[in-house]
């Protein structure tokens, strides 16, 4: 890679790293060490393209695609499944008074299955259309929009409707 197109990607992954990484922390319902392995994953394919996506529209999409489709191929594998502890690590952020409505907010996105998480965090994280998150998925619109009403009442079903006693007073 040329020094410029180097600096460009370095500048271009110093900028998007915080949001890839809490992106990939809700994808991956708060396992931070998966989710540190997911961007530096997106990353590697990220530099080996770095040409081509440099030369595309909105290289952050791109980078937020090939995140979500790690995520998806990762919990397709077997070994995926394997946890060595059940307890959460130290967030980031931790301390600043959500933390058991963090905590049950990632507890609840954890027992949803990983295709409907990643609709939820496309559609209400990214704040994408369904038409681009079906996109990055590889699915019709319809499916998109089935996933996201099947998930949304599932979290309703284990959060309950009112979520004010997690939140600070």
């Amino acid at each position: 890679m040329r020094q410029g197109r180097a600096d460009e990607y370095a500048e271009f992954a110093a900028a998007r790293a915080g949001h890839l990484y809490r992106s990939a922390c809700l994808l991956t319902a708060g396992d931070t060490h998966l989710a540190e392995d997911l961007v530096q994953e997106t990353f590697g394919r990220l530099y080996v393209r770095w040409g081509r996506v440099s030369r595309v529209g909105n290289p952050a999409a791109y980078a937020q695609t090939v995140l979500t489709r790690a995520f998806l191929a990762h919990q397709r594998r077997r070994s995926s499944r394997e946890r060595a502890t059940d307890l959460f690590p130290d967030l980031p952020g931790a301390g600043d008074g959500d933390t058991p409505l963090r905590l049950t907010l990632l507890a609840a996105l954890a027992r949803l299955p990983a295709k409907d998480r990643a609709v939820i965090v496309l559609r209400y994280w990214e704040d994408r259309s369904v038409e681009q998150t079906a996109d990055v998925l590889n699915v019709s619109s319809a499916a998109v929009r089935t996933r996201c009403s099947r998930a949304l009442g599932k979290l309703r079903e284990l959060l309950g409707e009112d979520l004010s006693e997690y939140a600070r007073p």
